[in-house]
């Protein structure tokens, strides 16, 4: 079940909130519970087993740790933290990655792991990152441990995020688990994050991908220079509104429920350099790698060869998270190449660059970077960044790009200045009459717009259901 589907809007969420808000308060995290579940076995029951195992074997380890940290045997809280990692990248390794291996090996002619064919669990990327972060916490001491099933079980399958992030720490959601306060006005603030996050989905997200989808298809001898940068724009900003847009309705459907989550996207193409770049991309994922990877490697605060090492390892892990393809591999260890760079040695001289060239660097890293991110099948990959760069087989201009320059031109310059702060900036600075008129106006035309497109269309995908 996706949040963009007329059932999920008219029905689910309805009745969620309905019975939500119908259920005394000390009851309602079991009333949660049970909707989360049923969200999650939805769209594939069988896979509600592995939901219960991950609140079963989390639950338990952080029970683990506890008593062996009271008991003052470190030794043992370790080993049970290690227990719960282990459990919780097993599980991830067996569902995304066992046939990723056993088709390289039987490459190479190893063929001693069958490939099993297995379907990816959604949002398992999400909620393993999230459960092992919580052993790890309660054993820092930054997070006390749950000894209520029904709670934590809670915070694993949280539906608003369930899915697709943001990834969120319990230590950041223990209090609001347990004595979270409802308003009208949070109410209120979380259907207007809900709505917009819904308009940039269905709206632009939707109209771009299939411009994209398009040039994706087209055979590299009528691929034109032209083609390969509107598709490859098309899909920066489609995969940018695809997944902010998301992320935005997690937050609203948050607040709704008496939740605060955090902004996992500010603006990442206003960016002036890569590492600016990923401070604004994902931010519960950078931040999760930093916190419990990066630091534990040593950071920052070490020799040129160790910081490189550290970079390399969370790139590496940052790829593959993405998906079991060499491409995303590349994907990781292209930023890595970029984020040695600019901290070791372009860094300073990037800072002295007119405004607009850094940002027009920063712009040409990330649509490259998503071109290798975008086109897994890898041999397609280098004609499409030839024709990218002018050495397009089809010519530097095609009757087809123009065609689609014009069709599609106006939504790819919205989508453009949308994914700046311009507009924020300008509600910021209009009077707060104004912003009382305009706000139900514009939430109600992009609900009643973004409706109108859902019952018409078939086209709607969403990119992070792979992850």
């Amino acid at each position: 079940m996706v949040f963009s589907t007329l059932f999920f809007l008219f029905f689910y969420l309805p009745v969620v909130l309905a019975v939500y808000y119908l259920t005394p308060l000390k009851l309602r995290n079991a009333v949660l519970l049970l909707v989360n579940l049923v969200f999650y076995a939805w769209g594939e029951p069988v896979y509600i087993l592995i939901m219960f195992a991950s609140i079963a074997i989390d639950y338990t380890h952080g029970l683990l740790v506890t008593r062996a940290k009271a008991k003052g045997n470190d030794r043992g809280a370790k080993l049970a933290v290690a227990s719960s990692v282990v459990f919780n990248l097993a599980l991830l390794f067996f569902f995304k990655y066992w046939d990723f291996i056993a088709g390289a090996l039987a490459g190479i002619g190893l063929s001693f792991m069958p490939q099993l064919g297995l379907t990816l669990p959604i949002g398992i990327s999400f909620y393993t990152f999230q459960t092992m972060s919580y052993t790890i916490d309660v054993y820092r001491g930054d997070a006390r441990c749950q000894r209520d099933i029904v709670t934590f079980g809670t915070f694993v399958t949280l539906f608003p995020q369930l899915i697709a992030g943001p990834i969120i720490k319990y230590k950041d959601l223990d209090d609001q688990l347990t004595g979270r306060s409802h308003s009208p006005e949070q109410f209120a603030a979380g259907v207007q994050v809900f709505v917009i996050g819904l308009a940039k989905k269905v709206l632009i997200a939707n109209n771009l991908g299939q411009l994209w989808d398009h040039y994706l298809a087209v055979p590299q001898a009528g691929l034109s220079t032209l083609g390969a940068w509107l598709g490859i724009l098309a899909f920066s900003l489609q995969l940018y509104f695809d997944f902010s847009g998301y992320s935005d309705m997690a937050v609203g459907l948050g607040r709704m429920l008496g939740f605060e989550f955090m902004r996992n996207f500010n603006y990442p193409y206003i960016s002036r350099s890569v590492t600016e770049f990923w401070r604004r991309w994902h931010i519960s994922l950078s931040s999760w790698f930093r916190e419990y990877v990066y630091f534990p490697l040593g950071g920052n605060r070490c020799s040129k060869g160790r910081l490189v090492f550290n970079l390399l390892v969370v790139w590496a892990c940052t790829g593959i998270w993405h998906g079991a393809n060499w491409n995303f591999l590349f994907w990781g260890l292209y930023y890595f190449a970029f984020l040695v760079l600019e901290k070791l040695w372009l860094g300073d001289g990037l800072k002295k660059l007119p405004v607009p060239l850094q940002h027009l660097y920063a712009l040409l890293v990330a649509v490259v970077g998503w071109a290798l991110f975008a086109i897994e099948d890898l041999s397609l990959l280098p004609g499409y960044l030839r024709a990218m760069f002018g050495f397009a087989q089809g010519g530097l201009v095609s009757p087809d790009a123009l065609y689609y320059l014009r069709s599609y031109g106006p939504v790819l310059l919205l989508a453009g200045v949308a994914s700046t702060p311009l507009a924020a900036n300008l509600w910021g600075k209009s009077s707060q009459r104004a912003r009382d008129l305009a706000l139900p106006v514009l939430l109600v035309g992009g609900l009643v717009l973004s409706m109108a497109y859902l019952v018409d269309a078939t086209y709607n995908p969403f990119l992070y259901f792979r992850f």
